[in-house]
């Protein structure tokens, strides 16, 4: 996308974060609901309504900002509220309603991929419609691999954290939460050494590579 200028990126991007970001918390939410806890439901947060979820400086200004900055993606959402003593097999449960974000991610990118594809067929009848759909293609299956493999790192409050912390014994999982105070800090030091980009790099490219063959577009 570097041959756009900086206001058409924002543009192409604002639609594939909203709904990255939306779609990955009402997914915590709905599996959460389906596993025995409504909380996340009474408060309506099992929504793909993208206000219920956004956090100004989180979802918007930081993302877009090192984008356009760095070429990174990273933020947050309001976290979609769990209570654990609701589901019905807590330990289980919880991993299940952590891997619903990232998964629903995976899904959405491969749902981008073939918007992409489409985008592709049209370039001489519509190009109207296919530079939009190649362009926020792109940028749905970057921002959406990202948000995915990020969130699976094994540091709490990230999903992949709270898979790590519900499959391991009960000896181990209870000194492991106490580190997620120090969880934000941990992800900044790594973001600010270029760390982070150096351990997630490779994974983000193979799926990347994977999704995009999957829809021939490689």
């Amino acid at each position: 996308m570097n041959e756009l200028n900086t206001i058409q990126q924002v543009v192409v991007l604002v639609m594939p974060v909203l709904f990255a970001i939306t779609v990955h918390e009402a997914a915590h939410g709905w599996v959460a609901s389906k596993l025995g806890d409504s909380t996340a439901k009474q408060l309506g947060r099992v929504t793909l309504n993208p206000i219920k979820h956004i956090d100004l400086l989180g979802t918007v200004i930081l993302p877009l900002g090192m984008y356009l900055l760095t070429g990174f993606m990273f933020g947050w959402a309001k976290p979609v509220p769990v209570d654990w003593r609701n589901l019905r097999n807590p330990r289980r449960d919880m991993a299940l309603v952590a891997i619903a974000g990232p998964a629903s991610n995976l899904i959405m990118a491969v749902l981008w991929a073939i918007g992409m594809q489409v985008g592709v067929h049209l370039l001489e009848t519509l190009p109207w419609v296919a530079y939009p759909l190649i362009y926020m293609g792109t940028a749905g299956i970057m921002i959406n691999t990202i948000l995915m493999v990020l969130n699976l790192l094994p540091i709490l409050p990230l999903d992949g954290g709270r898979i790590v912390a519900s499959l391991l014994p009960p000896k181990l999982a209870v000194p492991y939460a106490r580190l997620e105070p120090w969880g934000l800090f941990i992800i900044v030091s790594l973001l600010a050494t270029g760390l982070l980009g150096n351990i997630i790099s490779p994974v983000l490219s193979m799926f990347q590579y994977i999704i995009v063959s999957l829809v021939g577009l490689n």
